[in-house]
């Protein structure tokens, strides 16, 4: 009774991570770039009760006997699928069509993060930058390619630019004022061996980490990295459906559990009532 009880006590905090996970999922539902989670469990000790014997002359052998004890939380992984495109008419606003990420970071010379929310305005200086004023990091033009550079560069818009275009290469241009068309950069991208394995770092942005390799750069419609689609963002890629189901599977999970410790409760009086 009591392996049973614990057992069950096992069923109720995973349930419950399950159903955070779930419901981190849904309040993210409409979050511009957001990669939905899922939750899997792996079973905990098992108990011998009899070991397994070989079969001989006398008989066939027996399989062991175990005693299963609860179970624990196997993983929580990353779903890094694209979400699909949202048009919205706002040259700033960009989605990509294929692999890679955006390289954001406070400052060029800092970290670099990633994500694939592409919500993009300008600062106080002119300067490309995510909703929470990181930069994003690109590369300078070379007029002697011509094509994008190896210097990294803010991608600076003044407030005199005109006719701002982003191509499906990254290529950030503009009107000076004067009639000259002028180049800002390269929007560069990044991605990675296991991008399952990034880390989260909040406001739809990821870090590396040990799992995930190291990044590979280039700009977009090079190198197997996709395209750059002004115009658009990537909307979240939550699967409402699947989220519901796993909402109910962890609710009778956990309520499953909860009346096994229910039945443990119960026949632990009856056993305190067998002296009457």
């Amino acid at each position: 009774m009591m392996r049973a009880m614990y057992s069950a006590i096992s069923g109720l905090r995973t349930h419950q991570v399950m159903l955070d996970v779930a419901a981190n999922d849904l309040a993210n539902v409409n979050t511009i770039g957001f990669k939905a989670s899922r939750t899997t469990f792996a079973d905990s000790l098992s108990q011998l009760q009899r070991g397994a014997t070989a079969a001989d002359a006398a008989g066939g052998g027996q399989n062991a006997a175990q005693i299963g004890l609860g179970v624990r939380l196997g993983s929580i992984d990353n779903l890094m699928s694209a979400g699909a495109l949202q048009a919205t008419g706002n040259v700033s606003d960009l989605a990509i069509s294929g692999d890679g990420w955006f390289r954001v970071a406070r400052t060029l010379d800092g970290p670099v993060e990633y994500t694939r929310a592409g919500n993009f305005s300008r600062n106080a200086n002119g300067d490309l930058t995510t909703q929470d004023g990181y930069l994003i990091v690109g590369t300078n033009f070379d007029p002697a390619g011509p094509g994008p550079g190896n210097v990294p560069t803010a991608l600076n818009i003044p407030d005199t630019a005109t006719n701002l275009s982003i191509g499906q290469d990254g290529l950030v241009s503009y009107d000076d004022g004067t009639g000259a068309r002028t180049y800002a950069g390269y929007i560069t991208l990044a991605k990675f061996a296991n991008e399952a394995g990034m880390t989260r770092s909040g406001g739809s942005r990821w870090i590396q980490s040990a799992t995930s390799g190291a990044e590979a750069v280039s700009v977009p419609s090079r190198d197997g990295f996709g395209q750059v689609i002004s115009g658009a963002v990537e909307m979240s890629n939550v699967d409402m459906a699947a989220e519901f189901t796993n909402m109910i599977t962890a609710q009778r999970g956990f309520q499953a559990s909860s009346r096994v410790i229910s039945s443990s409760d119960q026949m632990l009086q009856d056993l305190v009532n067998l002296q009457r």
